[in-house]
């Protein structure tokens, strides 16, 4: 493969890409200074991650309730589906987020 491959640039790009965004991970872990905005932000993310699967599985149970009909409304079940699985994915983040911010554990 020659030197400088269109694949080693850009898997070059690639790991700068990475390693800035893991820096700056980093930096925010060690920024101790939270304030009110730090707050609304994780009611954000932990919202979006809730609200998220719910609708996607809305939009899959409309569409099968739309497209086979049936004596059971995929809708309502796969909407219970969605936010049982956003609820286990926010509260990964939380605990994920606890972690990190105790060092003892």
């Amino acid at each position: 493969m020659p030197e400088n491959s269109p694949l080693e640039r850009s898997q070059k790009q690639f790991q700068k890409q990475v390693g800035r965004a893991e820096q700056r991970h980093l930096t925010a872990r060690k920024n101790r200074n939270r304030s009110v905005w730090f707050g609304l932000g994780t009611f954000g993310v932990i919202g979006w991650s809730v609200v998220t699967p719910t609708l996607v599985g809305v939009a899959i149970g409309w569409w099968i309730d739309r497209a086979y009909p049936s004596h059971y409304s995929w809708t309502l079940m796969l909407m219970f589906c969605g936010l049982a699985i956003g609820c286990v994915t926010a509260w990964q983040w939380i605990m994920s987020e606890s972690q990190h911010d105790d060092p003892s554990k």
